[in-house]
């Protein structure tokens, strides 16, 4: 008999809700050159994430672990045809389909994230410099529509299974055998987690960015600063003038 049983740790729910956020600020912000600290911040926060992610996925908790829930196409293929019928397979942590989906959003994470830092750090010279772009912007793109499915395929589960499985990542628990729940919360871990995105957030008060792309810690006045510099010698070269004639 089915009991109301913990499912989802405390850290695999931060990381949900963090990358989600995350990742629409940075998407949100990519287009206006205004919002260019709000979107490299976004980046940075949504790779530090994913890096939490994968460790989590190899020491969490049992379904946050990514042998409990990444299976073959065979598992895939057989979890579709079972939603075609009237008893579809029913997994109490992620199902075969899902986690195709929370692969790909790791991948495409972590790939928009390196490129994106590349791009902001000039790797490469100018002859990368369309190539990233292009990439960064393709792998944003992918990761949207990702995250469109993955939307869609939570909200067709819930109602097959009768199980509201938006609430479930964000209170923890769900319906299910109660050999299959977990014990542990892991409240510490969380806590650990939750200091670090306040210390990230509290870098930023202080005008900081973390210094990954620039050893000698670069400070949002100073970002600000180049930036207007740079705008101010491209309009100078479209009108002729020698910028350092000003």
């Amino acid at each position: 008999m089915d009991k109301r049983i913990l499912v989802w740790d405390f850290p695999t729910r931060i990381f949900h809700w963090t990358l989600a956020l995350s990742f629409a600020g940075a998407y949100l912000t990519a287009e206006a050159e205004r919002w260019r600290d709000i979107h490299v911040i976004c980046g940075y926060l949504m790779l530090g994430m994913i890096g939490f992610r994968l460790v989590w996925g190899l020491v969490g908790s049992r379904h946050a672990r990514f042998a409990d829930f990444v299976r073959g196409p065979a598992a895939v293929l057989r979890y579709l045809r079972s939603l075609l019928s009237r008893s579809p397979e029913r997994h109490v942590g992620h199902n075969p389909a899902g986690a195709i989906a929370v692969v790909l959003l790791l991948a495409l994470g972590l790939g928009s994230g390196i490129s994106g830092w590349m791009m902001f750090n000039e790797s490469g010279g100018a002859q990368l410099a369309d190539v990233l772009e292009d990439l960064h912007e393709t792998l944003g793109n992918a990761m949207l529509a990702v995250v469109a499915i993955h939307v869609l395929g939570v909200i067709v589960a819930s109602r097959l299974h009768r199980e509201n499985l938006i609430a479930a990542m964000v209170t923890g628990y769900k319906n299910g055998p109660e050999n299959e729940g977990i014990h542990h919360r892991h409240g510490i871990i969380a806590v650990i987690l939750i200091a670090a995105l306040v210390a990230f957030g509290w870098s930023l008060t202080q005008g900081k960015l973390p210094a990954l792309y620039d050893p000698g810690g670069a400070t949002m006045e100073k970002l600000q600063k180049e930036a207007g510099h740079h705008d101010h010698n491209d309009r100078s070269r479209r009108k002729g003038k020698n910028p350092h004639d000003d």
